[in-house]
């Protein structure tokens, strides 16, 4: 009885998650393509172009994936960007003020993540509060605990923690032949940080966890139908629990990337990415309603609205709110798409 409960639901799964991550991959490479023809004059279309997305993303990366992972329970997270504040807070104020080394700063970070999720998991699963609600509440605890560290930013120097800034500096040259000749006539080898490799690490990981472990296809399930999680033997209050706190470990992970790039600690300090992060998802192909995502898709949402920025950012002449306004317009036509899907996924229930 359990096998036929389970098959035709993955089945039908699967194939919304293929089409989807069709979609969304086809829709960069013609977004980015168009970027290369119509602003090579700019350099658009050198590698280092395509890598600096990867730079400058790496963090949002990292919490996409998180959110993917909760957004495929049928929740949502909004405290991600309050809690890459407080995490940043915490290495900037700790290394740049008190001096302190960055390897135990690190692990009380990723620590917090795990508490912080657990604290959201347990609300959520086992009390069966309202994701919006609690995920709110943690928003706001994790915007003032960064403020309550200090109300100033701080940056993180070379003196004040030379490991860390070798880290955030450091360059991973790619082949020579990717390089391209500046207008001085020197050569500019193709590079990217670290950050980018821990971040496409983190995708890699988690793509494997969804797609091979008893965990990954239990949050398929939750997400598709709790009722028939149920009734296959799922605890679905663990499995959300569980969601909650790999969603907030990653978003630590994220926010030792986003200050890899920053160098720096503030009140004001991802303001709406957490919005981001769940566009990011979205227009990756995770229906809001849970059950179908993909990591993969979710990597690439995230490259789409990050090309959005950077066609916008190379024509000069266009205000940023542009990218806004393309990225709303991505989001609707990904919603009307979930809504096509949802509407199909219930017809043949």
């Amino acid at each position: 009885m359990k096998t036929e409960v389970r098959l035709p639901q993955i089945r039908r799964t699967m194939n919304s998650n293929s089409l989807l991550l069709l979609i969304t991959i086809v829709l960069f490479i013609v977004m980015y393509a168009l970027g290369c023809m119509i602003y090579a004059d700019k350099g658009f279309s050198h590698v280092q172009t395509f890598l600096n997305l990867l730079i400058t993303n790496a963090g949002l990366i990292c919490v996409t994936c998180g959110m993917t992972c909760v957004m495929l329970t049928g929740g949502i997270d909004i405290s991600v960007g309050s809690l890459i504040a407080m995490d940043c807070m915490i290495l900037a104020y700790g290394m740049g003020v008190k001096g302190w080394p960055c390897i135990p700063l690190l692990i009380a970070v990723l620590l917090i993540g795990v508490v912080f999720g657990a604290v959201q998991g347990y609300l959520v699963g086992y009390m069966k509060i309202q994701p919006f609600i609690v995920t709110m509440a943690g928003m706001f605890f994790a915007r003032g605990m960064t403020a309550v560290i200090c109300t100033d930013q701080v940056s993180i120097t070379q003196d004040a923690n030379a490991t860390f800034y070798a880290w955030a500096n450091q360059k991973i040259y790619l082949p020579a032949f990717l390089g391209y000749t500046n207008s001085k006539g020197k050569l500019q080898i193709p590079y990217i940080r670290p950050a980018v490799i821990v971040a496409l690490l983190v995708v890699v990981v988690i793509f494997l966890v969804l797609k091979y472990t008893k965990f990954g296809r239990s949050l398929y399930a939750v997400g598709g139908s709790e009722s028939s999680a149920v009734m296959m033997g799922l605890n679905v209050r663990r499995t959300k629990m569980k969601a909650y706190v790999l969603s907030s470990l990653l978003c630590s992970i994220g926010g030792i990337c986003y200050c890899l790039n920053t160098m720096s600690g503030s009140v004001q300090q991802a303001r709406g990415f957490e919005m981001d992060a769940i566009a990011s998802s979205v227009i990756g192909g995770t229906l809001l309603t849970g059950g179908v995502g993909n990591v993969i898709g979710s990597l690439f949402g995230v490259l789409i609205t990050g090309t959005i920025n950077t066609l916008v950012t190379t024509n000069g002449k266009l205000l940023s709110s542009w990218a806004n306004i393309a990225t709303a317009a991505l989001l609707c036509f990904f919603i009307i798409l979930q809504s096509v899907f949802a509407f199909l996924k219930n017809r043949n229930k």
